[in-house]
């Protein structure tokens, strides 16, 4: 069987050239690899708006992206997490967390989705080794001796030795090879958008837990912040089709006024919230990351952040291990270092979920007890923090700030 890298197009082929695909291929920037790039979509046209959708990097992806030599470039562009409080509408229990208990500067940063995107895809593109097909997207695949052949929408074909799936939650690698997913339906949508307080706090993150979902207020510059509003999908319409005044009305009345009065809403957008956990990590020369790994609820904000450590992971394997990207031991490897790390956030993300949505009288007071613990008793408040901060066990080593 022919295996030399000449028979190749290239070395490998990442599907997907999102926040999680373009990170891997700068993550693999020393590497002699050949990468081929594949993106369906354009990135967006419209420069920077106070509204923006953003997205909440906790401490290790900090760590990464700062090994990968671009945080001087979106430190510009982030907001600073200092602290976070966690409460529950109706009680008085509080979670506090500050990065002065973690001897750290920020436990995390808010930062725009769309700056972030075009800063990783422009700096992978411009590496010598890596080919960005865009738009581009994957209509076929099939194995071949030693690698894998792909067929693109625009008629091209292309050959690698392995594939790497960051093509997200609906992954069409995962659905060519017949690999199944455990999706689990919330019944929720988030809703996400922008406002402006009149009395802000810079640097506090705040989720507070109601019924319904939690809503979730993160720093913005000057006295704007992120909104996430969970909302059940029998309410969705009616918030969306309520007024700027009527949905910063009940937004305020869900969230109190922590944060002052909320003067101007943003534009609102909503995602479905579906859990869906691919059966594999790995098939043969396939490998999954990110969103197409596992797709997890945006309460505690784990999902991206669990997904770039499947990159860290995988590009220190690849980095580590020259020779052949798809060899069958590697990626096993990859999937036995995952394990860990993905179970245990899947499964506190969904404890999570069904903990604050349950409307059972019992566990109210559960709830209560289980935040004063949390606040309390410094054994239980410390793993809770490192577990945020992306560091429990199965964190890759740049994660961890080793090289």
């Amino acid at each position: 069987m022919a295996t030399e890298t000449s028979a190749f197009d290239v070395d490998i082929a990442i599907v997907g050239g999102g926040l999680v695909g373009a990170s891997l291929a700068l993550g693999l920037a020393r590497s002699p690899l050949r990468i081929a790039l594949i993106e369906a979509a354009l990135p967006p046209a419209a420069g920077p708006q106070w509204d923006e959708r953003c997205i909440a990097l906790n401490h290790a992806s900090y760590r990464v992206f700062e090994a990968l030599g671009v945080w001087p470039e979106l430190a510009v562009i982030a907001t600073p997490i200092t602290s976070t409080h966690i409460s529950e509408r109706g009680r008085f229990g509080v979670a506090r967390f500050t990065a002065a208990e973690a001897g750290l500067e920020a436990l995390g940063h808010n930062i725009p989705v769309r700056a972030l995107g075009e800063i990783l895809l422009r700096r992978a593109a411009a590496l010598s080794q890596v080919q960005l097909l865009c738009p581009a997207r994957l209509r076929a695949m099939r194995p071949v001796a030693g690698g894998i052949h792909l067929q693109l929408d625009q008629g091209g074909d292309l050959s690698a030795r392995l594939v790497v799936a960051a093509d997200g939650m609906n992954s069409a690698v995962r659905a060519q090879l017949g690999i199944a997913a455990e999706r689990l339906d919330y019944a929720q949508s988030a809703i996400v958008t922008a406002v402006r307080v009149t009395r802000p706090s810079p640097g506090c993150a705040y989720e507070r837990f109601t019924p319904d979902g939690p809503i979730a207020l993160l720093p913005k510059p000057n006295d704007a912040c992120s909104l996430v509003w969970t909302t059940p999908a029998t309410k969705l319409d009616e918030r969306l089709n309520w007024t700027d005044e009527l949905f910063l009305q009940h937004a305020q009345d869900t969230f109190g006024e922590r944060l002052g009065r909320f003067t101007q809403l943003g534009r609102r957008q909503s995602w479905p919230l579906t859990r869906v956990m691919s059966e594999q990590l790995t098939a043969p020369r396939v490998v999954f990351v990110g969103n197409a790994a596992q797709s997890l609820h945006p309460v505690a904000a784990q999902g991206f952040n669990l997904g770039l450590r499947d990159v860290a992971t995988l590009a220190e394997l690849l980095l580590a291990q020259p020779g052949d990207p798809g060899d069958s031991a590697l990626l096993a490897a990859y999937a036995e270092r995952r394990h860990e790390d993905r179970r245990r956030v899947a499964g506190f993300t969904d404890r999570l979920v069904r903990l604050f949505s349950n409307r059972v009288p019992g566990l109210r007071g559960l709830r209560h007890l289980g935040l004063l613990a949390l606040d309390l008793a410094p054994p239980l408040k410390e793993a809770m923090l490192w577990q945020n901060l992306g560091l429990g066990s199965g964190a890759p080593q740049v994660a961890r700030g080793l090289s």
